[in-house]
């Protein structure tokens, strides 16, 4: 069985935090990217746990190969430490994934997917960690012409068929089909286990094997972004408080008062 895991690299989501709570946080000179310096490469948080899935699946008595993909020309680290994390085989697709939309992203995973002998099972985390938009996965599905079974807290397999449990706001749904699927994970699944040092050192050695756009038989209309980020800004955030004196009765009559004023009510 293959598991092929879709890893997203993006900016430490924290240090990005840390600095925005600063307010240090800056638009680039380019008006589409954030300037912020000195800050880690790391994995998505909710990819991470996808791979976590597919280790767990090992871990229950699967016989599987999994494939840790990303794009990316500067992914040594991030799929490095995936290789310390059990994934049997790590791959690079040489693109820049700043010039790319969802749909470019969708198509070159696909089409790698594909060309390398085709997956079992897909797993992607539920979004991104930095826009938070979650719609790869789910073109992935369209294009491979698999099931999509989004935002899974746990998978199992059962005498060949996937058992998924999902999580809704109306409480936990669990899912049964047949393979090949992609499957979206979210960070219900619980906390992604450590390398130990000794697999850290091992997968130091470990080469990502690279793949070119151009050997995966794509058009030029397959590699156009449909949607261009054209500015990124950071609001404006003004505070203008008014604060209502006297007893609670002639502050209530007062607001009221004032929210009529203003036609609020």
């Amino acid at each position: 069985m293959r598991i092929v895991v879709c890893i997203k690299e993006v900016l430490d989501p924290s240090a990005v935090n840390n600095y925005a709570l600063a307010g240090s946080l800056k638009i680039a000179a380019d008006g589409r990217t954030l300037d912020v310096p000195g800050i880690p490469r790391l994995i998505n948080a909710y990819d991470e746990q996808a791979l976590e899935a597919a280790l767990r699946l090992r871990d229950a008595g699967c016989e599987c190969h999994i494939t840790a993909v990303s794009i990316g020309r500067e992914l040594q680290d991030p799929l490095k430490h995936c290789a310390a994390l059990g994934a049997d085989e790590i791959v690079s697709i040489d693109a820049d994934p700043g010039a790319l939309d969802h749909h470019v992203v969708a198509n070159i995973l696909a089409a790698y997917i594909r060309s390398s002998g085709g997956a079992d099972l897909v797993l992607c985390g539920r979004q991104a960690s930095d826009d938070d938009q979650g719609v790869v996965p789910a073109l992935l599905g369209e294009s491979l012409d698999m099931p999509v079974a989004p935002i899974a807290r746990a998978l199992a397999l059962q005498d060949g068929r996937l058992r998924v449990t999902r999580v809704t706001p109306d409480g936990d749904e669990v899912l049964e089909g047949a393979l090949p699927a992609v499957v979206t994970i979210s960070n219900e699944l619980g906390e992604p286990r450590f390398p130990s040092a000794r697999d850290k050192m091992a997968a130091r050695k470990k080469q990502a094997v690279a793949v070119s756009v151009a050997d995966l038989g794509l058009t030029d209309e397959q590699l156009t972004p449909g949607v261009v980020l054209a500015k990124q800004y950071l609001p404006e955030i003004h505070g203008h408080c008014e604060f209502i004196e006297g007893t609670p009765a002639d502050a209530a009559a007062a607001l009221i008062a004032r929210l009529r004023a203003d036609k609020l009510i």
